[in-house]
C-alpha cells in the first residue's frame, strides 16, 4: 500500500452521529499489524502507546484470530448461569497459575472499570459474610485512576472526573500517591517510600479501623499518575500495615499487568501478596472486551456460601472473549514477550533518558518494562509545574500524531498542570522500532520547544 506523506492534508471527515468524549474527528482506520495502523487514506501510524495502553501482543496476531475462528465456529455466547464454557475454564485455569498469593478463583467482565467494581463489591461482600458488616470504606490514593463508572469513580482520585459526579457518589476517603521523585527534602526514597506507606496507617486510624474494608492502589500509576513507581519500600509497607488492621489489599492490574512491565503483573517487581487483583487491557488485548477479578478461596467460599457473588454482567466469561484471552496468553509465553517487555523496555527508557538529556525540561523519566513516561516541567531542579496555559503535553502528542506516532498524554497535578507523555509500544516492538518512535518523539519535542520558547541542549 502507498503511504500518504503527512505533508499531505487529509480529507474532511464525513459526517458521523456517533459521539465521544469531545468533537475531535479522527481518521478512519483501514487495518492493523504488528505496531503499525493504517487508515483509509494511506497514511501508517505507529502504535506507541498500544491503543490505551491495552494491545500488549501487537495487532493481527494470526494465532489469536484463527483461535476465535475455531470459537466462532462453535459457539459465540453461553450466559454462564445456563451453560458453563471450555475457554473461561481454561482461561481462569491459565491466569490462576500465575497469580500470586494463592489468588486462584477468577471472575470475569467485559472491562477495566467491571474488574475495579467486581474488587470492591467482592471486598464488601465478604466483610458482612464475615461478620464485619461495618467495614465499608475503601481508602484510594489522590491522583489515580480506577475507572468511569460509578464506583469505580468513587476510589478515583481525581477531581477533573469526579467533581461533575460528587453529588450522586459517595466518595471514598484517600491518601496521596507516592509521587516521591517530585519531593525535595532531606529524606532518602527509601525513607520516602515508608513516609508514603505510613500515610495509609495515618488514614486508617482517623477513619477508625473498624469501617475500612480495603486499600485500592495501582502498583505501577495509569492514567492519573503515568508510570509511576514508588520507592521499593513502599510496598512491604503497605502491606505490613493492612495486615495489621485486617484489611484487604487490592491491586489495580488493569493497565500494569499482564507481561506489560516486564513481570506478569506490575506487582510482581516486589513480590507483593495482594489480597485481589483486577485486570484487562492486555487480557483481551484489543482482541476482544475481556476483563477478570483475581481473588483467594479464602475470600470467595464465605461469599458464596452467604448465598452468592451479588454481582454479574451478561457477557461475563464470554466464550470468545475468553478464546481470544487465552490465545493471548498462549502467545505472550510463546513468543516470551515478559522477557521482551523487560529488555525493551530497558532500551526504551535509554532513549528516554536521552531526551531528558537533550530537553532539560523534561523533569522525570520513569516507569517499568514497556510502561514509561516523561513528565515535562518548567524547572527539572525544583518540578515546579510549567504554567498551564502552556499546553506542552497535548502539543507533543498532536506533533506526534502528524508526524505517524501516536502516544498517551495527561496532567497528573489536579488534570491542569503537570504535562505527561506515556510511551507504551506493543510488546513485541523491536530495537530499530524503539529508535524510529524515540527519534519522532524528539522531533515532535523539539517543535514544541521552540514553539514555547523553551531551553535545548546542543
Amino acid at each position: 500500500m502507498n503511504e500518504v506523506p503527512f505533508t499531505t492534508k487529509p480529507a474532511s471527515p464525513k459526517p458521523s452521529h456517533l459521539f465521544y468524549v469531545t468533537r475531535l474527528r479522527r481518521p478512519l482506520i483501514d487495518r492493523a499489524e504488528g505496531i503499525f495502523v493504517w487508515t483509509q487514506d494511506g497514511r501508517r501510524f505507529i502504535d506507541g502507546s498500544s491503543g490505551p495502553v491495552a494491545v500488549n501482543i501487537g495487532h493481527g496476531n494470526r494465532n489469536v484470530l484463527d483461535a476465535m475462528k475455531r470459537q466462532m465456529d462453535k459457539a459465540t455466547f453461553a450466559y454462564r448461569l445456563h451453560f458453563e464454557n471450555e475457554p473461561a475454564e481454561e482461561l481462569a485455569r491459565e491466569l490462576a497459575m500465575r497469580m500470586p498469593n494463592q489468588l486462584d478463583r477468577i471472575f470475569f467482565v467485559s472491562g477495566g472499570s467491571e474488574a475495579v467494581e467486581a474488587c470492591i463489591k467482592l471486598a464488601r461482600q465478604w466483610a458482612v459474610a464475615t461478620g464485619q458488616p461495618k467495614r465499608w470504606k475503601v481508602i484510594g490514593r489522590m491522583p489515580s485512576y480506577h475507572g468511569g463508572t460509578y464506583g469505580a469513580l468513587a476510589i478515583t482520585g481525581d477531581g477533573m472526573l469526579t467533581d461533575s459526579f460528587a453529588d450522586q457518589i459517595r466518595m471514598m476517603p484517600s491518601i496521596p500517591a507516592p509521587t516521591a521523585y517530585r519531593d525535595r527534602d532531606n529524606l532518602s526514597m527509601e525513607e520516602r517510600g515508608i513516609k508514603y506507606a505510613d500515610m495509609l496507617e495515618e488514614k486508617i486510624i482517623a477513619e477508625g479501623a473498624e469501617s475500612v474494608v480495603a486499600f485500592i492502589m495501582e502498583p505501577i500509576g495509569g492514567a492519573a499518575t503515568n508510570a509511576l513507581v514508588a520507592p521499593d519500600s513502599y510496598y512491604p509497607r503497605i502491606r505490613e500495615i493492612c495486615d495489621r488492621y485486617g484489611i484487604l489489599l487490592i491491586h489495580d492490574e488493569v493497565m500494569s499487568g499482564v507481561a506489560r512491565t516486564g513481570k506478569f503483573l506490575g506487582g510482581d517487581h516486589w513480590n507483593c501478596r495482594p489480597d485481589i487483583v483486577s485486570l484487562s487491557k492486555g487480557i483481551g488485548s484489543g482482541y476482544a472486551p475481556l476483563g477478570a477479578m483475581a481473588a483467594p478461596e479464602r475470600l470467595v467460599r464465605p461469599v458464596l456460601d452467604m448465598g452468592g457473588f451479588q454481582h454479574g454482567h451478561t457477557y461475563a466469561g464470554n466464550p470468545l472473549a475468553c478464546a481470544a484471552g487465552l490465545a493471548v496468553l498462549g502467545e505472550i509465553d510463546r513468543l516470551g514477550l515478559i522477557e521482551s517487555a523487560a529488555l525493551m523496555g530497558e532500551v526504551l527508557m535509554d532513549g528516554m533518558r536521552d531526551l531528558a538529556k537533550r530537553f532539560p525540561f523534561i523533569g522525570d523519566v520513569r516507569g517499568k518494562g514497556l510502561m514509561t513516561a516523561l513528565e515535562f516541567v518548567a524547572d527539572a531542579a525544583t518540578m515546579k509545574n510549567l504554567p498551564p496555559e502552556v499546553k506542552i503535553g497535548q502539543r507533543v502528542l498532536d506533533l506526534a500524531y502528524e508526524r505517524g506516532l501516536i502516544v498517551y498524554f495527561r496532567r497528573v497535578a489536579g488534570g491542569v498542570q503537570g504535562d505527561c507523555i506515556m510511551v507504551c509500544p506493543p510488546l513485541i516492538v523491536t530495537r530499530e522500532q524503539v529508535g524510529e518512535i524515540v527519534s519522532i518523539l524528539g522531533d515532535a519535542i523539539a517543535v514544541a520547544a521552540r514553539e514555547f520558547d523553551l531551553p535545548v541542549n546542543g
